[in-house]
């Protein structure tokens, strides 16, 4: 992954904005001690969600270091989100990676868990060991074969037509548009089908009820990580979203043993 020309500057929001490409990527940054925490949203998610907040009050309280970043197409970031794609998005992690310093545990929630574990196989394959954990909440790895095999048939036939589909959403009153351009290149960073081995230890938070990504894709995960040390913490209640008090506790306690190991 070639990394690209980036500049920092800051707003009057306390954001900083870093330059990947033609976009303008929203960055907050709270100083501390390693690890850091280094969080990644879901698809149509940002970084002042509540699993993303709770991170950085863990941080605060802990005396941590903590990096959220808001994909292009997302929340504070500039770009258009319907030219987005995980190498897009991929790349603007790594950028943001690379802002930081000392070792950094990787805080996925959703499609955000797929590009946790693209990147940390992007940044072993470059030669870095700075990553020394992963945590992955409900990861929606290969999440564009995923949405493919979700998808109604009438929608695959229009997305074949028009180059799109606007889908209802439980989390929106406005639909979600899926590209056929996001699918296609999905296809370019599939991890499922080969050993997938990250170096560090990986904790997996998946709600039993979870519609959006089913338990059975965590525990596909799962038996592809043949190398590392894996929890799975399954909440038997626990919806897609993993975002009531009791499930921010159990992520807070996932953090706490991810950093005792």
């Amino acid at each position: 992954m070639s990394k690209p020309v980036t500049k920092l500057r800051e707003n009057s929001n306390m954001a900083e904005f870093l330059s990947v490409g033609d976009r303008q990527i929203a960055v907050l940054r709270r100083a501390g001690r390693g690890p850091g925490l280094f969080w990644l949203s879901g698809f149509r998610s940002d970084m002042t969600g509540s699993k993303a907040v709770a991170v950085d009050s863990f941080g605060e309280s802990h005396g941590l270091g903590v990096t959220r970043f808001d994909y292009s197409g997302h929340g504070q970031s500039g770009g258009d989100f319907n030219l987005g794609t995980i190498s897009r998005w991929l790349e603007e992690a790594a950028a943001v990676f690379d802002t930081t310093s000392g070792p950094q545990i990787l805080i996925g929630s959703s499609m955000g868990g797929w590009l946790a574990l693209l990147l940390s196989r992007a940044l072993r394959r470059r030669g870095s060991d700075r990553v020394v954990g992963l945590l992955l909440i409900a990861p929606a790895t290969d999440m564009t074969e995923l949405m493919l095999a979700q998808m109604p048939k009438k929608y695959q036939k229009l997305l074949d037509k028009q180059g799109y589909v606007d889908t209802p959403s439980e989390y929106s009153a406005d639909p979600y548009r899926i590209n056929k351009a996001l699918l296609d290149d999905g296809k370019q960073h599939l991890l499922f089908g080969r050993e997938i081995e990250t170096g560090c230890p990986v904790t997996i938070l998946q709600g039993a009820r979870d519609k959006d990504v089913p338990k059975e894709h965590s525990m596909k995960l799962v038996q592809h990580l043949l190398t590392d040390p894996v929890t799975l913490t399954l909440v038997p209640d626990g919806e897609h979203r993993m975002s009531r008090p009791q499930d921010l506790a159990v992520l807070e306690k996932a953090i706490e043993q991810l950093i005792a190991h």
